[in-house]
């Protein structure tokens, strides 16, 4: 996979992108990850990305100009495979929930061009020309899209065959089955009179995926009930 991000931030994603399972990814082959100064397609002395809005109102919108520019020229690069399948996503508060169904969505994509959003707003004829969609990575405001690219980048290469060690490794975390992972223990047997519990040191496989299963629902239930009535909906 590829993935190209569009930023006027772009020190900020080394720090990230250079530790880790997405640093093994990289050094691996198996995602090659870009990032992009969006100054950089700005056409004026000052390298200016925003302007004022229209209508009156505070802060500063992204410019529509420097973004178009950016994604034509991004989707020029690269692989053939990957020109002709790619997703170009704005990262904004106002766009649809990112989770995990998403992020196995966009995981079988070739190539990902991430838009990070900044001051205000950006010129929503971004949404209209370069965007094939918004995303949300929850329901707060953030100071800018970086921090929500990263987690894209984070929560999508994870699901890249190869990332992760085990093979069961992402089958039988949470959200898999729309519902939270059960509880894990491990070393030592006893911490400060606080037990593991005893199943888990049975043996017994299953009894012990029971009990699993069991703890699953009972988290769902208390920290996450929407994945349940999703669930349901889905059976």
């Amino acid at each position: 996979m590829r993935i190209d991000v569009v930023t006027i931030f772009p020190k900020m994603f080394e720090p990230v992108l250079g530790e880790s399972i997405i640093k093994r990814a990289r050094q691996k082959g198996r995602v090659r990850i870009f990032v992009h100064n969006l100054r950089d397609y700005t056409q004026d002395v000052h390298r200016k990305v925003d302007a004022r809005p229209f209508g009156g109102g505070s802060g500063m919108v992204l410019k529509v100009e420097p973004i178009d520019r950016a994604v034509k020229d991004i989707r020029r690069k690269g692989k053939k495979k990957e020109k002709e399948n790619t997703s170009v996503i704005l990262l904004t508060p106002a766009g649809k929930r990112f989770n995990h169904a998403r992020a196995k969505e966009l995981g079988n994509k070739e190539r990902l061009i991430l838009i990070c959003g900044r001051y205000e707003g950006v010129d929503e004829r971004v949404t209209e020309m370069a965007a094939d969609m918004e995303l949300s990575i929850g329901d707060y405001v953030l100071t800018g899209g970086e921090i929500p690219a990263m987690t894209v980048i984070d929560a999508v290469t994870r699901l890249i065959p190869g990332v992760l060690g085990g093979k069961d490794s992402c089958t039988t975390e949470s959200f898999e089955e729309s519902l939270l992972e059960y509880p894990q223990y491990t070393r030592p047997a006893e911490y400060m009179g606080m037990k593991v519990p005893r199943v888990l040191l049975s043996g017994d496989h299953k009894k012990i995926e029971g009990w699993r299963k069991g703890k699953s629902l009972a988290k769902t239930k208390r920290n996450a009930p929407h994945l349940l009535r999703l669930k349901m909906e889905n059976e």
